[in-house]
């Protein structure tokens, strides 16, 4: 028997390749969900068209969004906090100066997260012992699970899309201005290495098998009522119609330990906190960084030992367009991200930078308002001009997190501290100069003084902690995730991932878990 251990979506790729070899999965999970009376509101309004939703049904599913400039402080899944919740209890965790949180949910972070789905690039993971070429039939595979949306564009040029049958969604009026206007000066943006192209989102476009396709309610970042948005939480639903798979909640992982034949896991029930001991023949860590680490340290009872965590430095900023796009706050639209912008210029970095664009939703408008205090009722005229850019840089350029497992009296815990890069500064200050100098072919400025740059950990864009080497030292992996010393345990979450690329993240962490479950199986 194979053991997954977690649910998020590194787990349910490696649990599908598994399967698909023929093996017997068995996932073992913390797996909190949403609490059942926000459950049913979502489903009463699953069942209806959006503009019929009674306005108290959408306001208790919507909580309080608190948006200001600086962004949302915790994304929620229809208003509740479950994604995040009892993670100080069950993982004892600290964290200075860290904006990142674990998760113990069915799905993990894929409740909360924002869908954009990009590939990574062999010139971003140079470091690695693995190519993109190892990567591109799970890619495909990957692809295939999150029902991906987007369409041919300049993209293409450099990422590919790994999917041939994409369904594209509506872009909003503002993001047609805006790729018009770049689609303008195209060849002379190409010359200072942007390329662009519409968002690629794992969201359902059109309808299909798995449920109605996207209707443009505007709700995307409080939750989607009709599923559209992957949730791997939905895979794991799908999978246990497999006779090979089983799935088994309320469980708490502690420690691993393996002898010649077997791999003994360790842990507890997460509301009697009974102990629980399980055997496997392989184990598949997917729990997520926080996590995993505990249980690696842990079970090799490493304590003080230094695990360093890489992060993609995540930063904010709005684009003022010269054009106004009027009534955008009545428009039919979805509200993630409509266009993605790459640059590659070595004059700014010797690393890809990541942009998304995001037009009008109600957030941003509450955001505005929130920030213009006194001023506020000018917010209309500023809202529908308004692009919010959320960008990430190549952990080369991004502060590291070292996380260490210490001991308090009996109990133990993972402490997380910051150690700041000095060069991140200075790149996003040379993004935001490049805008500037594009601005006609933007069509609009970038507001500096509005920038905000976040906490490590922020964007969400983390791991490494336990890197894949082709020669792994202590505390690294080899190709196959497995940690020195191990041969039957397997790291398939963004601990292994050498560096973090600019780009999005999770489509290759599901790539890679893929991977390894799928050579792995293979050497039953």
């Amino acid at each position: 028997m194979h053991c997954v251990i977690g649910s998020g979506p590194a787990g349910v790729a490696c649990a599908k390749a598994l399967l698909a070899r023929g093996a017997t999965v068995l996932m073992l999970d913390a797996g909190i969900e949403l609490e059942n009376e926000r459950a049913q509101i979502a489903r009463e309004l699953s069942g209806k068209k959006f503009s019929e939703w009674p306005a108290s049904q959408l306001s208790a599913i919507q909580g309080d969004l608190a948006a200001t400039a600086k962004g949302i402080p915790l994304k929620m899944l229809f208003g509740s906090d479950f994604p995040y919740r009892e993670t100080e209890e069950k993982i004892p965790w600290r964290g200075n100066g860290i904006a990142f949180r674990p998760s113990l949910a069915l799905g993990g972070l894929s409740n909360v997260w924002g869908a954009a789905t990009l590939p990574y690039r062999d010139a971003d993971i140079s470091d690695w012992p693995i190519k993109i070429s190892d990567l591109a039939s799970h890619y495909r595979a990957a692809a295939e699970i999150l029902n991906l949306s987007g369409r041919h564009d300049d993209l293409e040029e450099i990422l590919p899309l790994y999917s041939e049958n994409l369904n594209a969604l509506q872009l909003s009026r503002q993001a047609k201005l805006f790729l018009k206007n770049l689609e303008r000066r195209r060849e002379k943006l190409n010359s200072h290495g942007w390329r662009f192209g519409q968002s690629r989102l794992a969201v359902r476009a059109a309808d299909s098998l798995r449920g109605s396709g996207c209707v443009y309610c505007g709700q995307c970042m409080t939750g989607c009522v009709y599923g559209c948005i992957y949730n791997s939480a939905d895979t794991v639903r799908e999978l246990q119609r497999d006779k090979n798979f089983s799935y088994q909640r309320d469980v708490i992982v502690t420690k691993l330990r393996e002898d010649s034949e077997k791999v003994f896991i360790e842990g507890f029930h997460r509301q009697t906190r009974a102990p629980i001991s399980f055997e496997a023949n392989k184990v598949y860590l997917a729990a997520g960084v926080i996590p995993t680490a505990q249980i690696v340290l842990r079970s090799q009872n490493a304590f003080d030992q230094k695990l360093i965590l890489r992060d993609s430095q995540y930063f904010l900023f709005p684009i003022l367009l010269a054009r106004r796009t009027r009534d955008v706050k009545s428009e039919a639209l979805h509200t993630l991200s409509q266009l993605f912008l790459e640059l590659n210029n070595p004059q700014i970095s010797s690393r890809g930078i990541h942009l998304q664009i995001y037009t009008y939703s109600d957030i941003i408008a509450q955001a505005v308002r929130n920030s213009l205090g006194p001023l506020k009722m000018f917010s209309q005229p500023f809202v529908e001009r308004l692009l919010i850019v959320q960008g990430y840089l190549h952990s080369d350029e991004s502060a590291t997190v070292e996380m260490r497992l210490k001991r308090d009296g009996q109990k133990d815990f993972l402490q997380l501290d910051t150690k700041l890069n000095p060069r991140t500064k200075p790149t996003i200050k040379k993004v935001l100069r490049e805008l500037l100098k594009q601005f006609r072919a933007f069509g609009g400025i970038p507001v500096a003084p509005m920038l905000q740059i976040a906490e490590p950990g922020r964007g969400y864009h983390v791991g490494g902690s336990i890197p894949m080497r082709a020669h792994p030292r202590e505390f690294e992996s080899d190709l196959l995730g497995r940690p020195l010393g191990w041969q039957n345990v397997h790291i398939v979450d963004a601990s292994v991932l050498p560096t973090i690329p600019a780009t999005t993240i999770t489509f290759s962490v599901m790539a890679n878990a893929h991977r390894i479950g799928h050579e792995t199986a293979k050497m039953e």
